[in-house]
């Protein structure tokens, strides 16, 4: 149980992701969140579209991961995204702003050990 609603966890805050790159990007939330100017906003609008998307596929995997009616078979989709994220997060954290490793790679992380051991 812990370790789905762990899953679950990292699952909404990639559907949350997927909403403020696809929908408020250019919004003061969109703008407050990744620390952009409107102009910039404006001009990167489509990419972080598709960087939404991205995440929410991530969510859908972990959702399909919980949901899958063989539990065996749910817990490999599990782990398989749930790295997908933090290998994300690595590079994200790398790339563009350190704080992606704490706030997305050490809940999937947390996550991935949880599975691991209890599922």
């Amino acid at each position: 149980m812990l370790a789905s609603i762990l899953v679950g966890l990292v699952a909404l805050e990639h559907l949350y992701i997927l909403v403020l790159e696809m929908f408020l990007w250019t919004t003061p939330r969109g703008l407050k969140a990744f620390g952009q100017t409107k102009e910039q906003a404006e001009q990167s609008k489509s990419l972080a579209a598709n960087q939404g998307l991205y995440n929410g596929f991530l969510a859908a995997g972990l959702v399909w991961g919980i949901v899958h009616p063989d539990p065996v078979i749910g817990r490999s989709i599990e782990i398989f995204f749930l790295i997908c994220v933090i290998i994300a997060a690595l590079y994200g954290g790398a790339t563009a702003k350190k704080s992606i490793w704490l706030v997305q790679g050490l809940p999937a992380v947390i996550a991935l050990v949880i599975v691991l051991l209890l599922k």
